[in-house]
């Protein structure tokens, strides 16, 4: 009976001895995966083809006539563009659009209202200032297809639609100023806001008619495709 608690006894003490030499292994957490986290100047880097479209809220100014005014007409602006990447943040952006321009005025003689249509293209200079924001500048050089005058006096409406060529007075291709901010609402959705005015008079007839320049507010949306 003895040897056997002797024996039980050393066994416990061998056995407390091997665990203490022997700790048990360790367990470690497994590796976390590496995500790759998209840099926006990954996109900034690639050409983009896009459509654009929105709003054109414009009238006109005469520089030699502060006390000129007239009233708004609101229009469509509709086309493509190309984003160019140069170096971050500068990039070039072409722009062909279909854009309507004009203005309504009263008179002693009733109401007036003019609507043109142009071909706009804008060359512009593009700056990332932010992730999602960015400024444009440029010229613009719009080329007139047609106008249409209206004149409204009680009953009485006349039409006129034959302002689309030189010989008329009006200027078949003006250069103008564009200016802008564009915030991303999705990778390749963007809201645009601009201001173009232009640098030349649109009515060169030298009479009566105010030698005008028109200045449009711009608000509209860009899909951009790679």
């Amino acid at each position: 009976m003895k040897r056997l608690t002797i024996l039980a006894i050393a066994l416990l003490a061998a056995g407390s001895v091997s665990a203490q030499r022997y700790p048990p292994p360790r367990r470690y957490p497994a590796p976390r995966r590496q995500e790759h986290r998209r840099d926006y100047r990954d996109d900034f880097y690639r050409i983009k083809l896009g459509i654009v479209g929105g709003a054109n809220i414009s009238n006109i100014i005469d520089i030699d006539n502060s006390d000129f005014s007239t009233q708004t007409r609101v229009g469509l602006n509709i086309g493509g563009s190309l984003d160019i990447p140069i170096v971050y943040p500068f990039s070039f952006e072409g722009e062909v659009l279909y854009s309507q321009k004009g203005y309504r005025a009263a008179t002693v003689d009733g109401d007036f209202t003019q609507r043109s249509n142009f071909v706009d293209v804008p060359l512009l200079a593009k700056f990332q200032l932010a992730p999602k924001f960015n400024f444009v500048i440029g010229p613009q050089i719009s080329f007139l297809t047609s106008t249409q005058n209206v004149y409204r006096s009680g009953f009485n409406t006349v039409v006129e639609e034959v302002y689309d060529r030189d010989a008329d007075g009006y200027s078949k291709s003006v250069l103008g100023g564009v200016i802008g901010l564009g915030i991303d609402l999705a990778p390749n959705v963007e809201l645009r806001g601009r201001y173009t005015l232009d640098l030349q008079n649109n009515d060169e007839r030298g009479d009566y008619a105010p030698q005008y320049r028109n200045q449009v507010w711009q608000i509209g949306l860009g899909f951009k495709f790679y």
